[in-house]
């Protein structure tokens, strides 16, 4: 990536033998420019000019590593600051009673947005009804305030969330080509969600989890530019512990939008045909996605329209609400003007 004559040039890598080389020029104030750039695992260099101009023209530059996970997010122009904002979330969060209400309202949007994304596209049978019936029950029991202590509140999201992928289990996946370049018999549905040594998720060992993987990075990425877009303390959570080097707050917020990225890749996955090339296995059974492949994915994914009304219910949760009127209009207000208006996911 470089600048030339004022305009950003941008080079793809090659993914494939043969492979044309491909490039776009974006010219500033461009109306057909990207909202944001993501960098998918690879080498190359960029210039500080690059930077400064990304940051003018309000296009965010994120770079993902193989595995999926967030390896940078920088060059958007969207920092706030509002230390009102900031003590008020501090404040919540030192407060154990404010702040297990917050915990609980996340925990109850996650099982809300599981419920819907389980209706729309699992398949029918005593699994999915399962799933659903304790998600409802759950739903329910969520929408008073939670007296007990933290760790139960998370066996509550725990327990949902194995019935829930178990309902993904036994969904088929296409194939072409297997009988030149076999694959594991278990990638031929959607199996559970760990399995071995693997129990922890951090690699995946099935292609729908390398994707789902991909999805969540995405969304880790756009969180964090809109919690600072706002104003909000990324290191400050409520559910989950803050700690150094841990950014509380986007792993909470992540939570409740999991599930809907999990119906995009669901949809995207019974809607294609893949190959064994789309993907590699290596000899620790990781599964990793062939770079044409993970464009797709991160294609298929793009602005995560649940962001913005979830980052709305939040500040309605701290109870925070922008001044009709500043005398100096931050970015950080002009950021919580937009949000007033928008509408959490139901429920």
């Amino acid at each position: 990536m470089r600048i030339n004559h004022g305009a950003l040039e941008v080079q793809n890598g090659f993914t494939h033998y043969p492979q044309e080389r491909e490039q776009r020029r974006i010219f500033p104030g461009e109306a057909e420019r990207p909202s944001r750039i993501i960098l998918l695992d690879g080498s190359g260099a960029i210039t500080l000019d690059v930077i400064s101009w990304l940051s003018m023209q309000n296009i965010p530059l994120i770079q993902l590593d193989y595995r999926g996970q967030v390896v940078a997010a920088i060059g958007a122009n969207c920092l706030g600051a509002d230390p009102e904002l900031l003590q008020l979330q501090v404040t919540t969060a030192q407060h154990p009673k404010r702040s297990m209400a917050v915990a609980t309202w996340l925990i109850r949007q996650k099982l809300i947005a599981s419920r819907q994304t389980l209706l729309r596209l699992a398949a029918d049978g005593d699994i999915k009804a399962k799933a659903l019936e304790r998600l409802d029950a759950d739903i329910v029991r969520l929408s008073r305030p939670w007296t007990g202590p933290r760790k139960p509140l998370m066996g509550v999201e725990g327990k949902c969330a194995q019935l829930y992928f178990n309902a993904w289990r036994g969904i088929p996946i296409a194939w072409k080509g297997t009988g030149k370049k076999p694959i594991p018999e278990t990638w031929y549905k959607i199996g559970t969600r760990g399995t071995g040594e693997n129990r922890r998720n951090r690699f995946a060992w099935h292609p729908v989890q390398a994707m789902t993987n991909y999805g969540y990075a995405v969304l880790e990425s756009q969180i964090r530019i809109e919690t600072a877009r706002i104003g909000l303390d990324q290191a400050t959570g409520f559910l989950h512990e803050t700690m150094a080097d841990r950014p509380a707050l986007i792993l909470d917020l992540l939570e409740p939008l999991r599930p809907v990225v999990d119906g995009i890749i669901l949809r995207f996955v019974q809607g294609q045909t893949f190959a064994p090339a789309d993907f590699t296995l290596s000899s620790e059974g990781v599964c990793r996605l062939h770079p044409q492949l993970a464009r797709r994915v991160v294609a298929e994914i793009g602005q995560i329209t649940g962001i913005a009304p979830m980052l709305a219910g939040l500040l309605r949760q701290l109870g925070y609400k922008p001044p009709v009127a500043r005398q100096h209009r931050s970015k950080a207000w002009l950021a919580q003007r937009a949000l007033s208006e928008k509408q959490l996911f139901s429920g």
